[in-house]
């Protein structure tokens, strides 16, 4: 994982009440959430032993309903 340079606001007691990142180190950690969000729906989906079809027959299936409305 990438090292980040947080700063921090602080109250006058020095309790941290924000952070700041810089637009590239908030972009990763996005980046990073988003790649982990994939994994879990892809877990969850593998556990729901639900069955599954190829993604071309999806997008057909996804194309005629579009196209009957």
């Amino acid at each position: 994982m990438t090292n980040f340079n947080p700063q921090y606001i602080t109250d006058n007691t020095g309790k941290k009440l924000s952070v700041i990142l810089s637009i590239k180190d908030f972009k990763a950690i996005m980046e990073e959430l988003e790649e982990l969000e994939d994994i879990k729906l892809y877990d969850d989906a593998k556990k729901s032993n639900e069955p599954s079809i190829p993604i071309d027959d999806a997008f057909k299936m996804i194309e005629a309903k579009r196209k009957m409305k």
